[in-house]
C-alpha cells in the first residue's frame, strides 16, 4: 500500500518529520514496518499551507523519495504549520506523476493508503457519481482521486465528516450491485488549512494502521533544540515516526479531527 504523514501546529521546517526523525517518512519509503509491504517507491508528494497563500503548494513526482535530492531539499526549507506527505506503492495503476497523492483542488488536500476492490470493474460507475463542476479536475488514474472527487461531490467543503461517509456508502453501494465482496480499505486524511480530518475503516477484515500524538515531547525527539516551540503540535501517521515515542491508535471504524482545538474522535460508518 501506502505511508502517509498529516501535520498541524506551530510551524516547523518539513524535513524535521519527513527526513530527520528516526523512522521518517524517508525511512519508510524502503523500510516500512506496518504497511502491506515495505517498499513505497512508486512517486512521493508533499502538500503544504502558506500564509500568504490562497491555496497549498504541491511538489509530486514518480521517482523513489530515497533517490530525489530536491525531496530533502524542498522540505527542509519550507516551514509550515499544516502538512500532508504520501509514499506512494501502486495497487494496479500506473506510475505517473498525476497519480502522485496529495491531490488538491482549492483549498483541500487528499492523500489515501488502501484501495477500493476491483476498480477496474467499479471506475466507470463511480465516476459517473463525480458532479460536473468536479469532473473536469481528475488528472489521474487512481482509486484514491476518485474518492476524493466524490466526497467534494458531496459536501466536502462544507461537511467534511458526512461527505467522507456518503463518499465510502456510496462505493460500498457499486460494489454491492457488483457482486464484488473485496476488502475496501480507507485510510486517508483530507486537509484545508484549518483542520485535518482523518479516516480509518474498512468495510471487513482490519483497516490499515492509523496513529496520532499530541503531546510536544514529540517535536522535542525530532529535534531537542526546539524547545522554545508552543503547545499545539499535532501528527497522524499510517506508521510512527520512531519507536519512543507516545502514539495513540486510531480505532477502526473512527473519524479524527485535528486542528488548533486539538483532537476530537468519533465514530466513522458509511451513511
Amino acid at each position: 500500500m501506502c505511508r502517509w504523514i498529516a501535520y498541524t501546529g506551530p510551524q516547523i521546517p518539513m524535513s524535521l518529520a519527513l527526513i530527520e526523525a528516526k523512522h521518517s517518512l524517508l525511512v519508510q519509503s524502503e523500510r516500512s514496518t506496518m504497511g502491506a509491504e515495505p517498499m513505497n517507491g512508486d512517486g512521493f508528494g508533499v502538500g503544504w499551507y502558506s500564509p500568504h497563500m490562497d491555496t497549498p503548494g504541491v511538489y509530486r513526482d514518480v521517482r523513489p523519495a530515497w533517490n530525489d535530492e530536491n525531496f530533502r531539499d524542498v522540505t527542509a526549507h519550507i516551514r509550515s504549520r499544516m502538512f500532508l506527505a504520501h509514499i506512494r506503492a501502486t495497487t494496479g495503476t500506473a506510475v505517473q506523476r498525476s497519480n502522485c497523492h496529495p491531490f488538491r483542488h482549492g483549498r483541500w488536500l487528499f492523500q489515501h493508503n488502501g484501495l477500493v476492490p476491483e476498480f477496474h470493474v467499479l471506475r466507470r460507475d463511480l465516476l459517473f457519481e463525480i458532479g460536473q463542476n468536479f469532473f473536469d479536475s481528475i488528472q489521474g488514474t487512481t482509486d484514491s482521486e476518485v474518492l476524493f472527487h466524490l466526497a467534494l461531490t458531496y459536501g466536502l467543503e462544507t461537511d467534511p465528516p458526512a461527505a467522507l461517509s456518503r463518499t465510502i456508502n456510496t462505493v460500498e453501494s457499486h460494489m454491492d450491485r457488483h457482486g464484488i465482496d473485496g476488502e475496501l480499505q480507507f485510510s486517508a486524511a483530507v486537509a484545508d488549512g484549518e483542520t485535518i480530518y482523518a479516516v480509518r475503516y474498512a468495510n471487513h477484515g482490519t483497516p490499515r494502521t492509523l496513529f496520532y500524538a499530541t503531546d510536544l515531547d514529540v517535536l522535542k525527539e525530532l529535534d531537542p533544540h526546539l524547545e522554545a516551540i508552543p503547545e499545539g503540535s499535532i501528527v497522524v501517521v499510517s506508521e510512527p515516526l520512531g519507536p519512543a515515542m507516545t502514539w495513540e491508535e486510531v480505532p477502526p471504524g473512527t473519524l479524527i479531527r485535528a486542528g488548533r482545538g486539538g483532537v476530537d474522535v468519533e465514530a466513522f460508518r458509511p451513511d
